[in-house]
This record gives structure tokens, sequence and C-alpha cells, in this order.
């Protein structure tokens, strides 16, 4: 039995991954912040949930390993976690900027580098990076977010050959707009506490 372990499960494309993988045998690890805040995930037979925050390295470690350990090995990482950042680049905030970066780009690179000698060990794996059609155009008062994605695709794209010697896949999933949460709780907006109204029209 195939084991993934996919980050950000507690919604949207995450927590559709879980459930999606599982109806399909494989053991899952779901990660997110809080597992302790689901109610659903944990019911699912073959799925154990892990508390990982992306933008810190001891988490990763902790959780992927924990991961390694109950089931015996990853074969897949979906790098899913991540959130959207939006309103004009002017307002935003150094901490909203750093945040934006650490979570998008800095935690899928660090959620692989953990797993890498992992796959490396096996001379086999699968990272599945989920960018965004926003790694491939670009919208109006999104530069930041759009920043991270298509930072994302280019590290995915050089990474791909450079594990391919070692059997080790890279994929990236650029999806486009999905029925999820990303514009509610997902959306962050830019500073609105400015005397900047030259945005506003």
């Amino acid at each position: 039995m195939k084991t993934v372990l996919i980050t950000g499960s507690s919604s949207g494309i995450g927590k559709a991954a879980v459930q999606f993988f599982q109806s399909k045998g494989w053991q899952v690890a779901g990660t997110m912040r809080r597992p302790e805040n689901e109610t659903e995930l944990n019911r699912l037979d073959n799925v154990k949930l892990y508390a990982l925050d992306v933008t810190s390295n001891e988490s990763v470690k902790t959780a992927i390993h924990q991961a390694i350990k109950d089931f015996g090995g990853i074969d897949v990482v979906v790098n899913n976690a991540g959130y959207g950042l939006a309103g004009p680049f002017e307002t935003a905030t150094e901490e909203q900027i750093a945040k934006q970066y650490d979570t998008n780009l800095f935690g899928v690179m660090r959620v692989t580098r953990e797993v890498l000698p992992h796959f490396r060990a096996r001379k086999a794996g699968r990272f599945v990076n989920i960018t965004s059609i926003g790694g491939l155009i670009a919208l109006p008062f999104n530069s930041l977010y759009h920043g991270t994605k298509w930072a994302l695709e280019g590290f995915t794209e050089s990474l791909r050959f450079e594990l391919e010697p070692f059997n080790i896949k890279v994929r990236l999933v650029e999806p486009g707009g999905v029925k999820t949460d990303f514009a509610g709780r997902s959306l962050v907006m830019t500073n609105t506490d400015t005397d900047i109204k030259d945005y506003d029209q």
C-alpha cells in the first residue's frame, strides 16, 4: 500500500486530496497546523493527521519523520499549503511580504528538503507541487502572491531535472478557480490602515 503526505490538509484542495487518495486505497499522512480541530479526516481508515507548520523547520522535521516511522515510508508528497495575499503592493507590510513567501515558497522548499534523503535512499519518490494559474499569468493587486507562484514554478521545473537521475519525479499542478475558501479564510489583504487613497478607485 502506497503512502502520500499532503500539506495544507485542513480545507480546500488539500482536504479533498486526502479524501481522494484514501478512497483509492492509499495510506495518507494529512498535515495541517492544528489537527486537533479536524473532525472528518481523522475518522477515515488509513489516514493519520500530523501537526505541520511549513514555516517552521522543526515542525516540518518532526511531522515528516513521524509519518515515515508510522507508515514505513512515503511514496508521494503533495505540497499544497499556501494562501493568497491581495491588495496594493505599496501597502503591504514587511511582515506580510515575508509571511507570504515563507508559506507559499520557502514552506515547499522546507518540506522537499526534508523528504529528499528518504526518496534518494529508496531511489524513488514523487513531489507534486500545487502552484496556480497565478504562476502563469498575473492580475493586478496580487503581485506578492504571483511572485511566490512564479518562483515555485521555476524552482519545480529546475528541480525536476536535478532529481531525475535518482528516479524522483517532480510535477506541477496549476489550478484555476476552484470552489474552496481561498477567497475567504485563505485570503489576506495588504495593510488597509494607511493614508494612501490613490488605489481606491
